[in-house]
């Protein structure tokens, strides 16, 4: 009852009255009411929707002070002292490396900005998972980087809270937070019943009061202590949470907790002890048994130390050796059960149910900075970890999920403190150990490598979604983040029963995604799982090792290594035992992924390299070393097979998996480890059996025999080439790479980042890409770090971003140093390293042109050989692969059969055989005489070469060889030699079937065969090993597995006579390469110059080698030189067989063929050549088009144009006109001009603004609109010119068409459905030659040269003559043109012109549509041009000449066809500003009756549009007599105008006395060529009737006077002088800046050319008058006085223009690309009111826009597009903020610029992905500034695409 009133009266007052009855000391009646109050306020059968409650609690909570108020408060008393400031995906934060002490550290803006990280590695980063600032978290970084806030420790000197600002939360919010807990229990439903699921709208609904308990956190320290007693609470909750006895509904809801916590398959204590008993069983397929150890049957009681497991015998899975899960000392249960008893416990709960919802996980991150809180909330986690894990694999939205699971795990174990808690105390590692491993049991399969039939061995299926979609990856990344603390790792790596786990988690990716090679069709479906594969491995396997190893580095921590390397053993002994391997790996198959091999590997190099351990007490029995050389074998062999195209059948997919084995972030996990176990292998077995070995794999034992032709099972010819190269490179790799072997970490930064750059120069972030680090981040190199930096500096030399002409932008790149290129450049390193085999021709490419650059080498050099860093001691035996005499035969007998000329011999198997001699020589084996074994008889091949050392073999002469070859082969066709004497050693290369009987038939001669002897070794060390004598391996014939269909051709036996040894080869080698007889004297080895030998071809090589081996041994020396004396010419193999004869026609066809093909292609390159060369001659059609003023006085009589397309030349004819290719663009650049020569720079605070009202557009907009308000519309549209803004720019390349061809050209260009870059609809095309962009033709002119002697002729007609002339002219009226083809085009190309630019930007007129509207268009189309003709020549004609844009100018062409059609319109004569020029009235009174507007008065009207209508409304072609007449009479006025115009910028008294001075000079004789008479009678006139002037003050010379009046005369005699360059093809010369008003008076004939001191030269002395000059100026400021209706200030306006205008800028951007970052992309838009997704700002004029939003759209068009057409008339430049990148707008097409950005390195960071800081590059700007003013957007930049208004 007592509620009901309460909840009646105002919110306000109850609550301030509770408050006080609750401070009593008796409050037992306050703490009734409130819970009344709240039973009522808070009931949940209520709609969440319903506010009230809400509002209920935030008044209670206030306890009757406004809300805003109690927060305020509150946070006073705020004594947190870190940040934790919660953000969500796609918030920009930044990560400091210098200040992180973990590698997930992560601050907001304001606590990065506020600290001091100058010089640090810093990047900018969009979240992806969302984070949270680790500002003031001492465990997370280092306090030097805390910012200002957060480094004062503000806890200390805060008040005590008083106890009672808090007391009504402490009551209200344990009951608000139940009742959002009775929500979630409600209104959640299992996923599998019937009902519908929506769980969002639950959320949706809750929102409101989660948001409520997000703010309470951020109220800062005191409200989070409050909130976390009452979240952490067990006794309250106890209390709430079942709810009382007698209310049904809670009763209800707590059953529904219950039944939702049950179906979490985490059952509660009670339920489970009678399961306690039953087994587990880990191995189950299916991963049943997993299920069972998490569910029910965690042990009861902790005397159950181990979980035995039975194995089911039908299951064929596997005998697993048996796992102990936990060891005896640990808590009873590794999972205990879910029992929830506080509400943080529930909370966490439902918001793991509902699939973690932002909001709840914001909630609960926002708490974390109370450290009690922290703890209790970690364990909880942990408690939930199995649930987590669980509803992630059922959830179908895993992808958000995973990225909320980490935001909170990665929070609360980056810190160690913490991680090292929850391990103790919660036996984290275990549960998350046994988590990964029951996932992965979820999508096992059975593996098929090996034996097939009888595999036990499991592997996780890659195409199952949980490894494709990554689903795993949030407890992996759990486990290697805390795995990064040491105190964890270490007890990790101490616990023998989770290392075991762990193996056998990390054996279920041994051999994963196995390959089969298809022999006989393609492959229907080529499965992409590979990626998920590597993925998996990376990180589930590779990333977990790389945190390990972190903690092995030293010696203390020895046992750790043992321990898993013993571990890694026992994995793989079960392992083979599972897949049932013996000795010999199935073909054509291939895995690459052996993780417990590399792990293997990676240990024992640690443990070698940092520990100082033995290897031999590491390593295995040599059974077992046999084993493991195997399968990593088989992989390397495998990649040669790809690369060979053996695989071809499997499609695309196996040649991805081989690039990412070797790509740069797999590599140092893959096949480095790889390589390095096969070194170790190599170490320690014996030498003969693993060089048999890799020739057996490799397929090519076949080849290695001295007869000409063999039989190869296994190869096809083409593949036996790549296939051995394959194998000798893999040799080369295998005895030179020291990576694990003894390299410093700074070696092999330094030889990974020189093998970089020799493939290509690089970016410093490709660069950072390219080299391996430790996929740990916390291990390392870590990016950056100053050894990186330094590194580069010493190896590399920075080239700076140059711009290429052709506008591509190039990067800052890095590019090897010269001694890099002589000393370091290792190719050995660089094919280990490719990705893409071209790389590594790309590096000898480089490497050549720099020997040839370097004057060192001119030819085609070979890869060089590089000195090795001397082996750890550990590993010597790796050298004995050198000194075995079976890889002295293969070298034997291959240098032999590249001097005979074999086939599928290459240079390249001449230059690794060498390299592998070289190797040899340089790693001398130390021979210990004492303990070699008492000399038995060495096996089967003891009479090849006495001993193993390279040095006493090479000089070992083999005379008589035993072959099998085929019948066919050339070598039966000869006599055997007389005798196979002793000495004779047989090579009896087999068919390996015959091994056998080879043996039996020839005794005295043993047969060298690699397999057998590989076999025999194999049972030797067998025996040696195996005490159970009775278990010898029967060794499977292979070659059983290898047998062709059909029979074999009979193989022979014949003797070969050789007589050589390897020197004698090498020499006789020499010879051949050099193709000299006799290329070495006997004496050569004395006069040799060492130095010289490092760099060369193969010739530099054999000398090389020679030399070293002269300087180790005296008889090799002497032997040297016994071979040289009495060299004789090699015998050339006989060419009497047709295949050899074949191969060679073959070759010299090749040859010629090639040879022809060259001439052809220069014939073709010199026609091209002489072809554009003609077609680029023709097109200045500017000066050729019939008035050409060349020195040749006989004109022909007509122009004659190529056709592009048809090729043929002609004149342009009325019927048959031809065209100029030209761009007809609408543009605003002159429109954004301003009078500052400075650019406007953009704003980046709110203070600043940029103000248009000063640009050219919006001056000229402002003149016209007031001359239209006060005279007659037609004549303001002649007294203006428009087209500042939306102008129309006519551009050409120059080259020229018919137009009748250029129709065709187009209806093919439609029919073709190629996509092009542009629209054929819109008429746009690529000019047939030159394929610049093209949307119009404009038709020439058909010439007539004949008049042009008589135009130009120097006239003598007095003045008075000319002017009469002129009108003449202009009375005749415009005869039509004939309709013709050619009147035809012409109207066509005035269509597309009006079409090219929008309709406001023509219709100025106040009746739209009417002739004079249109005539003002056509003639500033004419001033648009020539305008921007003089802004393309820097705005001055000083530079004379026909300049760049001159080129491309097609004014000529473009004022006929304007002509044309202005002809059309006749001025009527009464009207004609000519007469108000050069006649002076004769009536006044008649016009003051005319109620009609006045006209425009002269002096207001625009001179040059004044020239433009003369000179395009009289009949062409126009004599030069009359177009320098009117420009004379136009100077007149001009001049008059700037008097006037400086006139009005005199102080009243300046003006008087000019005007007194200048009176006296009237009556001079020349008065009306003197300023300073003009002057004086201007003023008078202006100051009658109705004064204009207004005040001012400013005190002027003559001198400044005569440069003003000559400044604004000078525009017009700039545009003139452009006309008649045109229009006569007169030539601009050019002059210094200050003498551009005299010259150019002199080119228009306003002043005789006479030889003046320039100083003479004044503005006046140009003046010509017609009639009296005093008359005519008193006529013109007349017409300004007399008007009635203006006031003065106005008059004024026009009167004072200023026509001259700066170049147009871009924007002046800042220099740090941050400051416009920081200030807009938080910016709300101006139209829209929300923070655009996409923000733009365009850089002429700094609007900021939407890009491509969906809220400022107007008709279907997005804001930028909107924006480019108001701004630029469809031109845009702006720069995309989150982007760095400017995108250009240009009509319906838009295209990625590149950015103006970059980065210290001279890069660019597109999407700003690395986040670095960027400085804008002023080169760069000004190009991009560039090609906006002139227009070339369109040509320079090539990709362009449709933007269907959606930007």
């Amino acid at each position: 009852m007592m509620a009901a009133s309460l909840l009646r009266r105002d919110k306000k007052s109850t609550a301030a009255h509770l408050k006080a009855d609750l401070n009593r000391t008796d409050n037992s009646s306050g703490i009734r009411q409130l819970q009344e109050l709240l039973d009522a306020v808070l009931n949940p059968e209520k709609s969440a929707a319903d506010t009230e409650a809400l509002d209920w609690c935030k008044c209670l909570i206030a306890g009757g002070e406004g809300f805003e108020e109690f927060c305020k408060t509150v946070r006073s008393y705020d004594n947190a002292t870190l940040c934790g400031l919660v953000w969500t995906a796609n918030f920009v934060a930044y990560r400091c490396r210098t200040c992180g002490i973990s590698p997930c550290m992560s601050l907001c803006a304001e606590c990065f900005n506020n600290g001091d990280h100058t010089g640090h590695d810093f990047n900018m980063f969009r979240s992806q998972a969302g984070g949270a600032c680790d500002c003031g978290d001492g465990n997370v970084m280092r306090e030097s980087g805390f910012c200002r806030r957060h480094r004062l420790r503000t806890g200390e000197n805060i008040p005590s809270i008083p106890r009672d600002l808090l007391l009504m939360s402490e009551m209200v919010l344990p009951r608000f937070i139940l009742c959002i807990i009775q929500y979630l229990r409600d209104g959640y439903i299992e996923p599998d019943t019937s009902t519908e699921r929506d769980l969002q709208k639950v959320l949706q609904q809750l929102e409101p009061q989660i948001s409520f308990l997000e703010e309470l956190t951020k109220m800062g320290g005191a409200m989070r202590t409050v909130l976390t007693k009452i979240l952490t609470n067990q006794q309250t909750f106890k209390e709430l949470s079942m709810g009382q006895e007698e209310n049904l509904y809670a009763k209800k809801n707590y059953d529904k907790y219950l039944s939702a916590l049950k179906n979490s398959g985490l059952v509660s204590v009670e339920e489970k002890a009678q399961g306690a008993t039953a087994d587990v069983n880990v191995g189950a397929e299916g991963g049943a048994g997993a299920m069972v150890l998490l569910g029910t049957t965690s042990p009861g009681s902790p005397d159950e130390s181990s979980k035995e497991e039975d194995q089911d015998a039908g299951q064929s899975v596997g005998q697993r050796k048996r796992v102990k899960l936990s060891s005896s000392t640990k808590d009873p249960s590794i999972i205990e059960s879910l029992k929830h008893k506080c509400f943080l416990e529930e909370l966490l709960f439902w918001t793991i149910k509902y699939e973690f919802p932002q909001k709840m996980v914001t909630f609960l991150l926002n708490m974390l900075p109370d450290q009690d809180y922290k703890i209790t909330f970690t364990k909880t986690f942990v408690q939930h970890y199995v649930f987590i894990m669980k509803t992630l694999m059922k959830s179908h939205e895993s992808d958000t999920m995973s990225n909320r699971i980490v935001h909170i795990s990665v929070q609360l174990f980056s810190n160690e403190e913490l991680a090292r808690h929850v391990t103790e105390e919660c036996q984290l590692l275990d549960i998350m150990v046994t988590v990964l491993l029951y996932m992965m049991e979820s999508c096992l399969i059975k593996s098929e490598l090996q034996d097939e039939e009888n595999s036990r061995h499991v592997v996780v299926n890659c195409s199952e979604a949980l490894l494709k979609n990554n689903t795993y990856w949030p407890l992996v990344s759990d486990f290697i983040n805390i795995l990064s603390h040491q105190s964890v790792a270490k007890k990790f790596l101490e616990d023998h029963s989770l290392l075991m786990l762990w193996m056998s988690f990390v054996s279920f990716f041994q051999g994963m995604n196995l390959n089969k090679r298809e022999l006989n069709e393609h492959v229907e479906f080529e499965s992409q799982t590979y990626y998920a594969a590597f993925a998996a491995e990376l990180e589930a396997c590779a990333q977990p090792m790389w945190g390990l190893l972190t903690h092995c580095k030293v010696k203390e921590t020895q046992e750790y290594t043992k321990t898993v390397v013993r571990y890694c053993l026992e994995t793989l002994q079960i392992w083979f035992d599972a897949i049932g391997f013996i000795d010999e790996p199935a073909p054509n198959q291939v895995t690459f992924h052996l993780p417990l091999h590399r792990y293997y590997a990676m240990f024992l190099s640690k443990a070698i390299k940092c520990q100082g351990l033995d290897l031999d007490s590491l390593l295995p029995d040599q059974e077992m070393l046999m084993k493991i050389m195997v399968h990593p074998l088989q992989i390397q062999a495998c990649l040669s097979e790809i690369h060979s195209n053996m695989w071809v059948r499997n499609g695309l997919q196996i040649k991805g998996q081989a690039m990412t084995y070797v790509q740069s972030h797999f590599c140092n996990s893959m096949i480095d480890p790889d390589i390095y176990l096969l070194q170790v292998c190599a170490s320690r077995l014996d030498p003969d059996y693993f060089i048999s070995s890799v020739f057996e794999r490799f397929k090519v034992v076949d080849l290695l025999t001295m007869a000409s032709q063999h039989q190869n099972a296994v190869l096809d010819s083409e593949q036996e080439r790549p296939m051995l190269e394959g194998a000798l490179t893999f040799l080369v790799i295998l005895t030179s790479l020291r990576i694990h072997l003894g390299m410093t970490d700074d070696e092999i930064l330094r030889a990974e980042m020189v093998s970089q750059l020799c493939m290509n120069d690089r970016t410093h972030s490709a660069l950072l890409d390219l080299i391996p680090e430790n996929p740990n981040p916390k291990s390392g190199i870590v990016p950056g770090s100053c050894s990186f930096e330094e590194m580069l500096s010493a190896v590399a030399d920075f080239k700076a971003p140059v711009f290429e002409p052709g506008g591509s932008m190039q990067q800052g790149m890095y590019t090897p140093k010269a001694e890099v290129w002589e000393k370091e450049f290792d190719p050995i390193m660089v094919v280990l390293r490719t990705v893409y085999r071209r790389d590594v021709q790309s590096a000898m490419d480089r490497y050549s042109a720099f020997l040839k650059q370097s004057g060192i080498h001119t030819g085609n050099p070979w890869p060089p050989y590089k000195e090795r860093t001397p082996l750890h001691p550990c590993y010597k035996g790796l050298i004995k692969l050198l000194h075995c005499k079976t890889l002295h035969i293969v070298i034997f007998t291959l240098l032999y059969k590249i001097w005979m000329d074999h086939q599928n011999m290459s240079e390249h198997v001449l230059c690794m055989v060498l390299y592998l001699i070289e190797l040899g020589l340089d790693n001398q084996v130390q021979e210990n005489k004492e303990d070699e074994e008492p000399c038995i008889e060495e096996h089967c091949h003891d009479s090849w070469f006495p001993g193993t050392n390279l040095l006493s073999n090479l000089h070992h002469v083999i005379n008589f060889v035993r072959v099998r070859v085929p019948e066919t082969a050339p070598e039966v066709k000869r006599e055997a030699p007389p005798s196979t004497s002793t000495e004779a050693s047989s090579y009896g290369q087999n068919s390996r079937r015959l091994t056998g009987n080879w043996r039996e038939n020839l005794r005295e001669a043993q047969v060298f065969s690699l397999v057998a002897e590989r076999r025999r070794k194999f049972q030797e060390i067998i025996n040696r090993s195996n005490t159970e004598a009775t278990q010898v391996v029967r060794p499977k014939s292979s070659s059983t597995r290898w047998v062709p269909p059909g029979t074999p051709p009979q193989l022979v036996t014949e003797i070969l006579e050789i007589r050589e040894s390897m020197l004698s080869l090498l020499i006789k080698l020499h010879q051949k390469l050099s193709s000299k007889q006799n290329s070495l004297s006997a004496s050569w080895l004395e006069d040799m110059d060492t130095s010289r030998h490092a760099h060369g071809d193969g010739i530099t090589a054999i000398e090389r080698i020679l030399t070293k081996a002269a300087t180790r041994s005296c008889q090799i020396k002497r032997s040297i030189q016994d071979i040289c004396g009495k060299v004789c010419p090699p015998v050339p193999p006989k060419k009497n067989s047709p295949t050899d004869k074949k191969a060679m026609d073959k070759e010299e066809r090749r040859q010629r063929a090639r040879e022809r093909q060259q001439k052809l292609l220069a014939e073709f390159a010199s026609r091209q050549k002489s072809f554009m060369e003609t077609a680029m001659d023709v097109e200045s059609p500017d000066t050729e088009a019939a008035m050409d003023l060349g020195a040749s006085e006989v004109m022909e009589s007509e122009v004659l144009y190529d056709c592009v397309i048809c090729g043929q030349s002609g004149p342009s004819t009325e019927d048959r006109p031809t065209g100029l290719v030209v761009l007809l663009q609408a543009s605003s650049v002159l429109g954004h001009r301003c009078k500052n020569k400075e650019a406007k720079n953009l704003p980046t605070t709110d203070e600043e603004h940029i103000y248009p009202a000063d640009t050219c557009g919006v001056a000229h907009d402002v003149r016209l609109t007031l001359m239209q308000r006060f005279f007659k519309d037609s004549s303001c549209l002649q007294s203006v010119s428009i087209g500042w803004d939306g102008g129309v720019y006519v551009q050409t390349c120059g080259h020229t068409l018919h137009i009748d061809c250029h129709k065709s050209y187009m209806e093919s260009l439609r029919n073709d459905q190629v996509l092009q870059g542009f629209s054929v609809d819109k008429g746009e095309f690529t000019c047939p030659l030159c394929r610049q962009f093209a949307n119009s033709v404009l038709p020439c002119r058909p010439g007539r040269g004949t008049e042009a002697g008589a135009w130009h002729t120097p006239t003598n007609k007095k003045t008075c003559v000319l002017v009469k002339e002129v009108e003449d002219l202009q009375e005749k009226l415009g005869l039509f043109p004939t309709e013709s083809n050619l009147s035809k085009e012409m109207e066509l190309v005035i269509k597309d012109i009006k079409n090219t630019t929008q309709k406001k930007y023509m219709d100025y007129g106040k009746n739209p549509g009417s002739p004079d509207n249109d005539f003002l268009f056509m003639y500033s189309v004419a001033r648009t041009n020539l305008e921007l003709e003089l802004v393309h020549r820097g705005g001055n004609l000083c530079s004379g000449g026909a300049s760049a844009a001159a080129k491309r100018s097609c004014l000529n062409q473009l004022f006929h066809v304007l002509a044309m059609h202005m002809r059309l319109y006749s001025i009527d004569s009464a009207y004609n500003p000519w007469t108000k020029l050069t006649q002076i009235a004769q009536n006044k009174e008649a016009d003051s009756f005319d109620e009609e507007r006045p006209e425009v008065p002269m002096l207001f009207r625009d001179v040059p549009s004044l020239l433009i209508i003369f000179v395009l409304t009289m009949p062409q072609p126009l004599r030069k007599e009359h177009f320098t007449c009117v420009v004379k009479m136009l100077y007149n006025l001009q001049l008059t105008q700037a008097l006037a115009a400086l006139s009005a910028r005199f102080s009243p008294e300046e003006r008087q006395a000019w005007s007194t001075s200048g009176a006296l000079k009237k009556n001079a004789v020349n008065a009306e060529k003197s300023f300073e008479a003009l002057l004086s009678h201007v003023i008078s006139e202006l100051s009658k009737d109705k004064s204009v002037y207004k005040l001012s003050s400013s005190v002027w010379s003559p001198q400044s006077i005569e440069f003003s009046l000559q400044q604004f005369c000078l525009p017009f005699l700039r545009l003139s002088c452009l006309l008649q360059h045109h229009l006569y093809g007169d030539n601009l010369t050019g002059c210094l800046e200050e003498e551009e008003f005299s010259s150019l008076a002199v080119c228009l004939g306003l002043i005789p050319s006479a030889p003046q001191p320039s100083n003479t030269v004044n503005s006046a002395s140009c003046l010509e008058w017609a009639v009296n000059a005093f008359d005519l100026v008193t006529q013109w400021c007349a017409e300004v006085t007399g008007l009635s209706q203006m006031q003065a200030e106005q008059s004024l306006t026009l009167l004072v223009q200023d026509p001259q205008w700066a170049a147009p800028r871009l924007l002046q951007l800042p220099d740090n690309y941050n400051i416009i970052f920081q200030y807009y992309h938080r910016k709300a838009c101006t139209a829209c009111k929300k923070v655009p997704k996409d923000p733009a700002l365009c850089l002429v004029c700094g609007a900021f826009v939407c890009l491509k939003g969906p809220c400022c759209k107007q008709q279907g068009i997005c804001e930028c597009v909107l924006h480019s057409q108001h701004c630029g008339a469809a031109t845009g430049i702006f720069l995309l903020i989150n982007a760095s990148v400017i995108i250009i707008i240009r009509g319906h097409r838009f295209c990625l610029w590149g950015s103006v950005y970059l980065d210290a390195h001279g890069e660019e960071d597109r999407d700003l992905r690395r986040g670095k800081p960027l400085f804008l590059c002023e080169e760069r700007y000004r190009v991009l500034e560039q090609q906006w003013v002139s227009h070339t957007f369109d040509h320079i930049n090539k990709r362009w695409g449709p933007h269907y208004n959606g930007l």
